[in-house]
């Protein structure tokens, strides 16, 4: 059994945002209420978030999720970043170290700024006391294995910094973050028809530095992929103009959104 917990479906401003409110969104519905994107997994036995949104710390509390093995960094923005810290009451509760992975480039960043979290795998710390956190890092296209999960990291294109997306165990779940092209490269790397594709829409047309709507269902055929959902939404995105837009198995996520397969 695998599952996936949406965390939240929002963009970096949240819905509503301070300075443009509910803008397109019905404000009468609760699924356009979003927090900051943030996603749970757990697969192959593994529990792990994609990311560390700045709203963690009330994401894990209105999910109950109160043990991880590991965390998986997209990019640097700090709406996919700045949670972080929120990672040391998780490492009191299950007083044991967090793996976190990430490209060179974005663990570089995330030492820089959060370097105090972060311990060599051969400390000897007390986690109750100790923020403990122990980064991996990893090239890209070259699969490897977390406790029996296997992990294919591969370069988006197209976003205003550098950002990985994960193909997890050669398809099963496929994660893309912020992104306007993905290549043909990355897209052979997908072995197996995905149980489940997250994608992000930040507009439902897109910009510079993110796909559209029609650019997600493109993709999604492209990959085969049984189940999509789409989070990382703002303002622009009112859920049921999305869901109404969407082809049959497609729909868009909302805060606390769970599945199972």
């Amino acid at each position: 059994m695998s599952k996936v917990v949406i965390l939240g479906s929002g963009a970096a401003p949240g819905v509503p945002a301070l300075a443009n409110g509910f803008g397109d969104c019905d404000s009468h519905n609760p699924k356009n209420v979003r927090l900051r994107s943030g996603t749970y997994y757990e697969i192959s036995g593994v529990k792990f978030l994609m990311d560390t949104s700045p709203d963690l710390r009330m994401q894990l509390l209105n999910n109950n999720i109160r043990c991880l093995d590991a965390v998986f960094y997209t990019h640097v923005h700090a709406d996919h970043l700045h949670g972080i810290d929120d990672l040391r009451e998780i490492n009191r509760i299950c007083a044991k170290p967090i793996d976190v992975f990430a490209s060179p480039f974005n663990m570089g960043v995330i030492h820089q700024r959060f370097g105090y979290l972060l311990t060599d795998e051969q400390q000897v710390i007390n986690p109750k006391y100790i923020a403990a956190l122990t980064p991996h890092v990893f090239e890209y296209e070259k699969p490897f294995e977390f406790k029996g999960l296997k992990v294919t990291p591969t370069l988006l294109e197209g976003h205003n910094v550098e950002v990985s997306g994960y193909i997890f165990n050669d398809g099963e779940v496929v994660h893309i973050a912020d992104f306007h092209h993905i290549s043909d490269k990355s897209l052979s790397l997908i072995k197996k028809r995905p149980e489940l594709l997250v994608m992000p829409l930040t507009t439902p047309k897109g910009s510079k530095f993110h796909a559209g709507l029609d650019d997600l269902i493109y993709y999604a055929k492209e990959m085969k992929a049984k189940r999509v959902i789409i989070t990382h939404m703002a303002v622009e995105c009112d859920y049921e103009k999305i869901k109404a837009s969407s082809p049959d198995n497609m729909e868009p996520a909302y805060d606390g959104m769970s599945l199972e397969w």
